[in-house]
Formats: structure tokens, sequence, C-alpha cells
């Protein structure tokens, strides 16, 4: 890869990062679309944003670590089922024809912008005295069993599934979210490593992310979170559909 290639990626991955640490996620889901287009393959690819994502999230979830704002019983639960989930989805997505790849991904990608473009009407619901921790298990399993299919240890999906379905207040949901992520993407990148991993984009992806969501986690809260969600869902659906169209043409 041309040098200003890999310095572009890097600044785009640094720009994720700290959108990602001011909202408490890490947002691989946006970093995917860009590193698809320069990566050796789709699959590679993934391998190397899911290990990414889980770097950054390591890096994002200092903060909540000290403040203990992470439930430690609930990444008990939750953590294993994610593992396994991501590591069989890693194997699976180096069987899958780069195409057809493509289209799982972009149709992945359309469906989180769309969602985070359409207007939410209800309200969260309140935490539970106790965590639902069959809810947290099979959650687990299922987003990460899609998350190593595709590139992304799906922060997106795991929090609001934390906040809606396990029933855990917030702001613990954030931290917890961030602790599962880490091992989802550790796992991630073993399950991916049988059909190869882009070590390039991985080392720029890492260097640039890393210190990207340590920036964005001081400043948590301070821009709009409406805003800053509806432009990714903007992003989202652009490169889903883009993701999409390549697989198919």
């Amino acid at each position: 890869m041309h040098a200003l290639t890999l310095a572009a990626v890097g600044v785009w991955c640094f720009i994720v990062a700290v959108a990602g640490g001011l909202l408490g996620l890490v947002l691989g889901n946006i970093r995917l679309p860009v590193l698809l287009l320069v990566g050796s393959s789709p699959a590679a690819t993934g391998g190397a944003n899911i290990a990414v994502s889980g770097l950054a999230a390591a890096a994002g979830s200092i903060g909540h670590i000290h403040a203990r704002r992470v439930d430690w019983r609930l990444v008990a639960w939750m953590l294993p089922p994610s593992v396994a989930g991501a590591v069989g989805g890693g194997f699976a997505a180096g069987y899958l024809p780069a195409n057809a790849l493509r289209i799982v991904i972009g149709a992945v990608l359309l469906g989180f912008g769309s969602d985070l473009l359409r207007p939410k009407r209800d309200p969260e619901p309140a935490p539970r005295s106790q965590p639902d921790l069959r809810a947290a298990v099979l959650a687990g399993a299922v987003i990460g069993a899609i998350g190593g299919l595709i590139g992304l240890i799906l922060g997106t999906l795991r929090l609001p599934a934390l906040i809606r379905w396990v029933g855990e207040e917030p702001a613990r949901a954030v931290g917890t979210n961030l602790v599962v992520g880490i091992a989802v993407g550790a796992a991630g990148l073993l399950g991916h490593l049988p059909g190869g991993v882009d070590w390039t984009l991985l080392a720029v992806g890492a260097g640039a992310s890393v210190p990207g969501a340590l920036l964005g986690s001081r400043y948590t809260g301070r821009l709009s979170t409406v805003a800053l969600l509806r432009a990714i869902g903007v992003i989202l659906v652009a490169s889903g559909t883009i993701t999409i169209v390549r697989g198919l043409v």
C-alpha cells in the first residue's frame, strides 16, 4: 500500500476512535468501510478491524474501570459466549466468497445506519434490580457470532442490548460493554487467523485508534450525542450501500 494511503487510513482511524471515545463506543462499523477499500480481502480486513476495535475498547475502558462503572459479574456471564461466538464467526468468514461477505457486511452497516437515523420515541427502560443473566448470555453469543463474521465487536448492538434486554443501568452498561469488547476483539482475531489477517492495516489502525480512544474518553459527554449519532448514521447508510454494490458487481 502507498504511504499516503496508509497515512489517510491512520487519520480516519484516529478520528473514528476520538468519536467513539466521546460516546463510550468503539465505532468499528464506520472504520470498516474505509479499511475495506484498501484491504487485501474482506475477510483479512475484517480480522484486522475487529482486532483494532478490541485494542480501542481496551484504551477506552480504562477510565470506566477506574471509576468502577463495570459490572464484573455481568462480564463473567456475557464474556464466554461472546468469545465463543466471535471465534466461530471469524472462522466462518474465511470460507465465504469475498462478494458474499461484502454483501453481508454492507447489509449490516446499512441496518445500523438506518436504525440511528430513525426517530426514537420510546424512553429507555428503567434498570432492573438484578440484570437478566440469561439475556446477557444469549445476546453475547449472537452478537459475538455476527461480529466475528463481519469483523466488528458490535458494541453498538451490545450496548442497547445491555440496557434494554439485560436491564443494566446506562453508565455501567457502557463500561461493561467496552470490557466485553476487548475479549471479542481478541477472539475475532483468533478466529480470522486461519483465513488470514491484514497485519499492515492492523498495525496502522491500532497505532492511530488507541491514542484516539484515550483522547475521546477524556471528553465524554461534551458534544451533542444526538447530532454525532445522526452523522454516524448517514455515514453508515452511505458506506453500507456502497459495500453492497461492490459485492453485487
